[in-house]
């Protein structure tokens, strides 16, 4: 069964994910912005992905460790939400076997 911190972190970052994007459109919709302006809107919920994890890149545990590496490959290929669902499951699969 999984714990009700772990899944509340997990529903805050898909809700904070979701939200910079629908804020973004929602405050900026009649706006003409610049295409650095809307490349940054664009990498956003990128960032706040990033800042999730980043603290893992200093665990000690192999299964975190390999579940990185396989989601940075799956970020090199792939768009943001099948990256967020191979990582979640990779990492899942590695804590348990591991």
């Amino acid at each position: 069964m999984i714990h009700s911190a772990t899944l509340i972190a997990i529903l805050c970052i898909a809700l904070t994910t979701y939200l910079t994007r629908i804020l973004g459109y929602l405050l900026l919709k009649n706006k003409t912005l610049s295409v650095r302006a809307q490349r940054i809107l664009q990498v956003i919920p990128g960032c706040v992905l990033i800042s999730v994890i980043a603290p893992y890149f200093v665990t000690d545990n192999p299964a975190d460790l390999l579940a990185i590496i396989v989601t940075f490959f799956a970020a090199m290929y792939l768009s943001l939400l099948p990256t967020v669902i191979i990582s979640i499951t990779v990492t899942g699969l590695l804590r348990y076997l591991i």
